[in-house]
């Protein structure tokens, strides 16, 4: 929670203060003032010493208000609290907002406005009654967004008046907050993508001495370790007891490749067929680092975001990295994916789980190099013309041709359609990995 206390109201220089607290003057303390000073003016000219009395109260009042403020010594501290931090889009945030009177008297009677984007909702406005010295009030809110994106929340603007409504004064604290709004995570069922990918496991373990006795590696000495594991050319090396590390494990590599091209995506906000893929890629990244996978997001322009490698399955800060990331990601005017090609080719060793969007022969042709230097290849093939509101825009035989040719490059394709469950369509892709091997076995003599 971030606390930053607001300046006081009144200080040293008294008259610049009363200054401006004569510009806070409410529509109702300018009338009064208004009117006091034409009744004053009428009662010189008309002679009514009782016209005098009456004018001068109704002058007075207003600027008995402002003096009232502008003599208040008390000081206020605020601060704010977001839960959660990262909301999904579509879902709500609960902001909470404390009050603190840090000074030795009471409060009066104390209006709060935060600032909020308007994608979130109206401004939240609250009165809060006296303040006892040393307390405190606390008020929350809810924001929402179907958006993605970083929001800021704040300054916090406090308002005070004086009983009667003549005079309000408004005073800014400085401290404000970022609301993270991140695409929707589905969470996938557990499949079997291969044999041999199964991110941390046995199946993973490699043994580090089978080239001779001078590969072992070896590490310090741990209560309850095998005598008999032991290494003694280690042991004399450094001068403490090593032992042999007999097993090794290999952590699975992924990356998640997302097509941010506008020309390849149809549709508008968060029905977009854009807004599909981003929460698909975000749903597989977030599975995989479940799974154990160290994951790279990759997109089409060349950047690529890595979350830091635990080397013990899901790691919040690797979630959290990449879901930032897409949340700000938007759509780019590129052409093609040669520049994630040209990424892939660095290290593009292991799973490959790309989100693509509309497709034509060169971004074929770039898919079947890239299928190239990846382990195993799974392509979630988005038919974009059935996010447009034009009807008959699809054409069944350039999907089926597409589908074809990324099958014939190795790829395994998951076409997916407007309304379409992410969760539904990654588990297809176990019911045809299982279906292709049925087959296998079949054909085989």
């Amino acid at each position: 929670m971030a606390a930053k206390a607001a300046p006081r109201e009144g200080g040293d220089q008294a008259g610049t203060g009363f200054r401006i607290a004569m510009h806070g003057l409410t529509t109702r303390g300018r009338s009064f003032l208004a009117a006091g000073l034409t009744a004053i003016v009428c009662a010189y000219v008309l002679g009514q010493p009782a016209l005098l009395q009456v004018g001068v109260l109704l002058a007075v009042l207003p600027l008995g208000a402002v003096l009232l403020l502008v003599r208040t010594r008390y000081r206020v501290a605020s601060g704010r609290r977001l839960t959660p931090g990262r909301t999904p889009a579509g879902t709500e945030a609960r902001v909470q907002l404390r009050v603190d009177n840090v000074s030795r008297v009471p409060t009066g009677v104390l209006m709060l406005e935060d600032r909020v984007p308007y994608v979130l909702g109206p401004r939240p406005r609250f009165v809060l009654d006296r303040v006892e010295p040393r307390g405190h009030r606390e008020v929350s809110y809810r924001v929402r967004s179907d958006l993605r994106g970083r929001f800021p929340l704040g300054p916090l603007q406090l308002r005070l008046g004086d009983p009667f409504g003549l005079c309000e004064l408004t005073r800014a604290f400085t401290a404000a907050d970022v609301l993270t709004v991140i695409p929707q995570v589905q969470q996938l069922p557990e499949l079997n993508l291969s044999g041999e990918w199964a991110g941390f496991g046995d199946s993973h373990s490699r043994a580090v001495a089978l080239a001779g006795e001078d590969d072992v590696v070896p590490r310090e000495y741990r209560h309850g370790d095998d005598l008999r594991r032991v290494h003694w050319r280690s042991t004399a090396k450094y001068g403490e007891l090593m032992v042999r590390r007999e097993e090794q494990p290999l952590r699975s590599h992924a990356t998640v490749l997302l097509d941010t091209r506008a020309r390849g995506h149809q549709g508008s906000g968060p029905a977009s067929s854009f807004e599909w893929a981003v929460s698909a890629a975000a749903s597989v990244a977030v599975h995989l680092l479940e799974r154990g996978f160290a994951v790279r997001l990759l997109y089409d322009t060349g950047e690529a975001v890595s979350g830091p490698d635990s080397g013990n399955g899901l790691s919040g800060e690797a979630a959290g990295l990449l879901l930032d990331s897409l949340a700000l990601v938007q759509q780019s005017d590129g052409l093609g994916l040669s520049r994630a090609e040209e990424v892939l080719r660095l290290g593009g060793e292991g799973l490959v789980v790309a989100v693509l969007g509309a497709l034509e022969d060169e971004q074929l042709a770039e898919l079947g190099r890239l299928r190239r230097r990846a382990g195993t290849a799974v392509a979630i093939l988005l038919s974009t013309p059935s996010w447009s509101m034009v009807r008959g825009a699809e054409d069944p035989e350039v999907e089926q041709r597409h589908h074809r040719l990324l099958g014939e490059a190795g790829w395994r394709v998951l076409g997916a359609r407007s309304g379409d469950a992410i969760p539904d369509l990654w588990r297809s892709l176990g019911r045809n990995r299982r279906q292709q091997m049925t087959s296998r076995h079949r054909s085989t003599p």
